[in-house]
């Protein structure tokens, strides 16, 4: 199952003999199914806020589920061990549903680094700092082939763009969980810039 929650940022806890591990907040604001396809279900996250420029078609959308517009609409895919008749159109998913969840999968877009170089980019090694070297210290170096094939193959690693792209991070454990506050503290880092959704994918109790 999953639910979406919003990323706060980062911290750490202590522990009582003294070590600290760095963990990450997320805000879980309340989720409700607003369509239930063949196999999957469409979530959508409570807003508190009125939303400006929406079309009269999502507004049609949300109100032929009986629920308030919200931010954003995420489609989920059943697992095998899910079974659709669990779940109904306007159900809430909210904080509760995490309790008794050891670990979990999230998902989120990466921070853009824009035009990165093959060093930040790939972890490539300098070339010599001196001994010669003139303009060549952060350079890819040689990337062509001999007479056959004579051209570069694709997928060769090299500048370009840098992050922003949809990442997964598995077994997460969740540290702790405050229900009054609805916030969920995550060991690690997760992708993502702060005040961003992400994907929370967590396996039901029972």
């Amino acid at each position: 199952m999953i639910i979406i929650g919003n990323k706060i940022g980062m911290t750490r806890l202590f522990l009582n003999d003294g070590m600290s591990i760095p963990i990450t907040i997320l805000k879980i604001y309340n989720n409700f199914i607003t369509y239930i396809k063949n196999n999957s279900l469409q979530i959508t996250v409570e807003s508190n806020i009125k939303i400006k420029k929406i079309n009269k078609s999502i507004i049609g959308h949300y109100k032929a589920s009986n629920i308030s517009p919200g931010i954003g609409l995420w489609e989920y895919k059943l697992k095998l061990c899910e079974n659709i008749s669990d779940f109904k159109i306007g159900q809430k998913l909210s904080i509760d549903n995490l309790i008794n969840v050891d670990k979990v999968n999230i998902t989120g877009i990466s921070k853009g680094k824009g035009f990165s170089g093959v060093i930040k980019r790939w972890n490539f090694k300098m070339q010599d700092a001196s001994h010669g070297n003139s303009l060549s210290h952060r350079a890819p170096g040689s990337i062509g082939q001999n007479q056959s094939p004579g051209r570069v193959f694709k997928g060769k690693k090299m500048a370009g763009h840098h992050g922003n792209y949809k990442k997964t991070i598995k077994n997460l454990k969740i540290m702790y969980i405050d229900s009054y506050k609805n916030i969920v503290a995550i060991k690690g880092s997760i992708p993502g810039s702060n005040n961003k959704n992400v994907i929370i994918n967590f396996k039901l109790n029972g």
